[in-house]
């Protein structure tokens, strides 16, 4: 009987000025890819950097033919440098990881025990986490809270760049914004099988993080979007229709009650705003339905246009 060959492995790792830590990541994780026995590429996403990155990534580049080098124009985030990473890539378990040597390579074992038990997706979980509390762990902790009660797949550390996906899950999945650390709750939504382990967290030695606070606002403001796209992408006018009708109802309650007001209580239309909120929320829920219109025609076009389906087949069986 002809055994099954191994799934190969895509190893992605986007790099900002990080000069310092590449030699050190790619002997580190050199090693660790030795014992998956798997074959393997690596590929190094450098997002614009200034500081010489990209040179010691092609010194590397000369002496191994595992390595590939995505280099871009500037820094366009990571976000954009792991999804080119993925466009790119060739092996069947996608394993993304941060490139500051705060990940531990010897981890990618453990996720990959993981996908061999049939998870089509493994999240790192940084339990032990080597970073300042007020400025990254605190808002850290009440980001992936929310993320977890709006998203509904309950993970402890979205944030952790270290995961394992098999690749057909990404396949159609783009990628804006922040939203990198949300691929979990797009493969729930398509069906996939999500676990989490824990991973190692090392303290930075060399060069400096790239975050900070003002990242929680964009990931608050990303995740409305993926809560809208999860709920209403493909029936939008529940959302723009029912508000629009909640103003139209409000609408006829204040006009009524001006009514109301004006042959019981004597009170003029002119004493009270009701009447000029009655025509306001009238207009703004004619409106807000006309706009639902508008998006389910959107939509309908977006799907048939490039020939999406509006499902997701795991299986045929004959």
């Amino acid at each position: 009987m002809a055994h099954k060959p191994l799934e190969t492995l895509s190893i992605l790792i986007p790099v900002y000025n990080e000069v310092d830590n590449i030699l050190p990541l790619f002997e580190r994780l050199s090693a660790a890819l030795k014992k998956t026995e798997r074959p393997y590429e690596v590929i190094f996403i450098d997002d614009g950097s200034t500081d010489g990155t990209l040179d010691a990534l092609i010194d590397i580049n000369r002496k191994n033919q595992n390595i590939k080098i995505i280099s871009f124009t500037r820094n366009f985030g990571q976000t954009a440098a792991l999804s080119a990473g993925i466009d790119s890539c060739k092996g069947d378990i996608i394993i993304p990881m941060d490139g500051d040597l705060q990940n531990d390579p010897e981890d990618i074992l453990l996720l990959l025990q993981k996908i061999e038990e049939g998870y089509d997706v493994v999240s790192g979980w940084r339990k032990d986490r080597k970073d300042p509390f007020l400025n990254r762990r605190l808002p850290s902790v009440i980001a992936n809270k929310m993320i977890s009660f709006i998203g509904g797949v309950h993970l402890h550390d979205y944030g952790c760049t270290l995961k394992a996906y098999r690749k057909d899950i990404l396949k159609n999945i783009r990628l804006y914004g922040e939203m990198h650390r949300f691929i979990p709750i797009y493969a729930k939504w398509v069906g996939a099988h999500v676990t989490e382990v824990p991973v190692k967290h090392l303290a930075r030695k060399a060069g400096s993080s790239k975050y900070g606070i003002g990242r929680v606002f964009k990931v608050i403001l990303d995740l409305m979007v993926v809560k809208f796209l999860m709920s209403y992408s493909q029936k939008p006018i529940y959302v723009f229709g029912g508000m629009g009708l909640l103003m139209v109802l409000g609408a006829f309650i204040s006009g009524g009650y001006a009514i109301y007001l004006k042959l019981l209580k004597g009170v003029s239309f002119i004493l009270t705003p009701l009447p000029l909120l009655s025509v306001l929320l009238l207009m703004l829920g004619f409106l807000s339905i006309l706009m639902g219109f508008l998006a389910e025609i959107l939509t309908r076009t977006y799907y048939e246009s490039q020939g999406k389906p509006t499902y997701h087949i795991k299986e045929t069986i004959p």
